[in-house]
């Protein structure tokens, strides 16, 4: 890529991510520190002086590190045991740990209350009486649902991390006497930091701001439900302002020190392994045990789904102090692709992540160029740029958008005109922003999908290309895109697939019936009395089936490069 050419796209995709990311975040910033014009440190210090909102921080954080703890503990092993073993069914188990991520935990709470409620299946099952297992559906619940969600994402980093370590170095160890555990404790898991501390990054600030699934699980007092309920205070009340801005500081500052700690650092190796080290053979019952922690967690990441298949086959009320529904029906899908709120759900879904999608790729490609392609010098700040929306929550996200359209509506000039508030009024219509938060949203997965592929890809193919004639225009179309073609698809699938599945930009901003995306409309039914919870069920078994087919379409096209999406 010519310099000059490099310069002009790094300044422009600059310039798209200061309007489309950095300011909606000033926007939040400014909401709580500049009030009537002048500069205060009030209501961010009100945040930390009033006791809800401390409560409400604090069992944040509480979520957050039991997730990340309980998925560190759930993940590690896992890794390791593939990594160090060779075992029947080894490659099933490694395929069955994505499981989990085809469906959003706040659609798997529906299942996951029904089966460990208080009057649910594990009780009926066992004959323990009333005893609520998910601490009266708040905290242990939360947690639980979403370390079973979340976890994939630190394996994939961890396996990553053990692939690149140099086996000489655990083999030195051990010819010098070293036993199996402590090599584990002193040299494969300071080299796997940098892998572990991606991953447990993501899940920190992913868990820590999760909305869907507190409010489905009623787990009010919890920071992003706070924020949730002010959404009609945002034009007149200066604390959610503050509060969000407390949130965004927290992520912020965590993703920072990953990325100055860890981030393109090897730890203390010289390089990454050459090759691979082999794996010990397993047969027998050393197979089995080998296999049987796959087989524990999976089954155990399973129980939401399932919960929330045989809660879309049940009728209306007839599960209730059963082992399984006391009456089975498949009306509650009929009413859910009949229902006025479920169909046009999925068509603004579709159009509202194709927007975005195609969106992703012009930006992506264009960033993954000037990475990979260029030699200036910036290149390496436009890629940190491109990853920073994995550390800005969806929540912190949606509230800026939000603060944003409430400042556009009301803008001198333009509030008048009929076309105006149509546009940028998400209480009027709410698709130019929700194409837009899913398009910042989904970037990083687009850019890591094209950075993977043009890494794979050698440019003496386009310097051939140029020096036979041919216009860069010309090499993109004929040579470098279908040579990435693969990747391309594989991080479209994944943009595409979590912008139809996210949970926090729609809940905030859809806020009329017409614009509703899939997730809106199932927590709108699932509010619902009587057959609502049953509908949001049948809906949430279509969004799975969805995810299942583009996590698995995107898995054999990226292969072990899925783990680098995922990671900060």
């Amino acid at each position: 890529m010519r310099r000059s050419t490099a310069w002009i796209v790094l300044v422009s995709v600059a310039a798209l991510l200061g309007v489309l990311f950095f300011w909606p975040l000033w926007r939040v910033v400014s909401g709580g520190f500049w009030v009537d014009g002048k500069f205060t440190l009030r209501y961010l210090l009100g945040v930390f002086e009033n006791p809800i909102y401390v409560e409400g921080l604090f069992n944040s954080l509480k979520i957050a590190l039991g997730t990340t703890g309980l998925a560190m503990v759930v993940a590690l092993p896992l890794a390791w045991i593939a990594n160090q073993f060779e075992f029947r069914g080894k490659t099933v188990f490694s395929a069955l740990v994505l499981v989990p991520m085809i469906l959003p935990p706040f659609v798997g709470a529906i299942g996951f209350q029904q089966m460990f409620g208080a009057f649910g299946m594990i009780n009926a099952l066992f004959g323990f009486g009333a005893r609520d297992w998910l601490g009266g559906g708040q905290y242990a619940g939360v947690v639980l649902l979403q370390t079973l969600s979340l976890y994939p994402i630190l394996y994939l980093n961890a396996v990553a991390a053990l692939a690149n370590i140099d086996p000489a170095m655990e083999e030195a160890a051990a010819n010098l006497g070293c036993t199996r555990l402590r090599r584990f404790f002193r040299i494969t898991l300071p080299l796997m930091m940098p892998g572990l501390f991606a991953g447990g990054t993501l899940i920190f600030i992913w868990s820590f701001t999760e909305l869907g699934t507190p409010l489905i699980m009623n787990y009010t007092r919890c920071a992003p439900v706070q924020i949730y309920d002010s959404l009609k205070e945002i034009g007149s009340n200066p604390f959610p302002y503050a509060l969000v801005t407390v949130m965004l500081a927290a992520s912020t500052g965590l993703y920072a020190a990953s990325r100055w700690l860890f981030g393109g650092r090897a730890y203390a190796m010289q390089g990454k392994a050459s090759t691979a080290a082999a794996p010990r053979r397993l047969t027998g019952i050393r197979a089995g045990l080998a296999a049987l922690p796959f087989a524990l967690v999976t089954g155990l990441a399973l129980l939401p789904h399932i919960g929330v298949v045989l809660t879309s086959f049940s009728a209306p009320g007839s599960w209730y102090q059963t082992v399984l529904p006391g009456t089975w029906t498949g009306g509650n899908y009929i009413e859910a692709l009949g229902h006025d709120m479920t169909v046009s759900s999925i068509r603004n879904s579709l159009i509202f992540s194709s927007l975005a999608v195609c969106f992703d790729i012009v930006v992506g490609i264009a960033i993954a160029f000037v990475v990979v392609r260029s030699t200036i010098r910036l290149r390496g700040v436009l890629d940190a740029l491109s990853m920073i929306p994995l550390a800005v929550p969806g929540l912190v996200m949606a509230f800026g958008f939000l603060s944003a359209s409430s400042w556009l509506s009301n803008l001198k000039g333009f509030a008048d005109a009929d076309w105006w508030p149509r546009l940028v009024d998400v209480r009027t219509n709410p698709t130019l922003f929700l194409v837009l938060a899913y398009s910042v949203r989904r970037l990083p997965y687009m850019v890591r999908s094209a950075v993977a592929g043009l890494q794979q890809t050698s440019a003496t193919f386009e310097e051939a290309a140029w020096n036979l004639g041919a216009s860069p225009a010309t090499t993109l179309r004929r040579i470098t895109l279908p040579l990435i073609l693969a990747n391309l698809i594989a991080g479209s699938l994944l943009a595409f697939a979590f912008s139809m599945l996210e949970v926090s930009d729609s809940l905030m901003l859809a806020q009329q019936a017409d614009y509703m995306p899939i997730t809106k409309a199932i927590y709108e039914l699932f509010q619902l009395l009587g057959t609502g919870r049953y509908v949001a069920a049948a809906l949430g078994v279509w969004a799975m089936a969805f995810l299942t087919a583009t996590l698995a379409g995107s898995s054999l096209l990226l292969g072990k490069k899925l783990g680098a999406v995922f990671r900060v």
